[in-house]
């Protein structure tokens, strides 16, 4: 029974290193990190900058902009998705 679940550990591990090999060898040292689907750097300056221009194109007064500020907060809202990439894989979501 033993041997089962560390061969079982051992397969989750390399489904890690492949999955977040970031993650993965920041577990190993000691100093974990987030992981991939948790980190939003991209995403928060993406929404910051389609505020800025939301904001802009409503003191200006240009459609155009408001627009562009709406598409792109549409972008980065995408971006927090935590499972964006099994989605992308076409790997169905779970109810686990």
């Amino acid at each position: 029974m033993a041997a089962f679940e560390d061969r079982r550990l051992g397969d989750l591990a390399a489904q890690l290193r492949q999955d977040d090999p970031r993650f993965a060898r920041a577990l190993e040292t000691g100093s974990p990190c987030r992981p991939r689907e948790y980190r939003h750097g991209v995403a928060w300056l993406l929404l910051a900058v389609a505020l800025g221009g939301f904001v802009l194109g409503v003191v200006v007064g240009h459609g155009l902009l408001i627009a562009g500020g709406l598409v792109l907060a549409g972008l980065a809202a995408h971006l927090f998705d935590p499972d964006r990439g099994r989605v992308r894989q076409g790997i169905a979501r779970t109810s686990e």
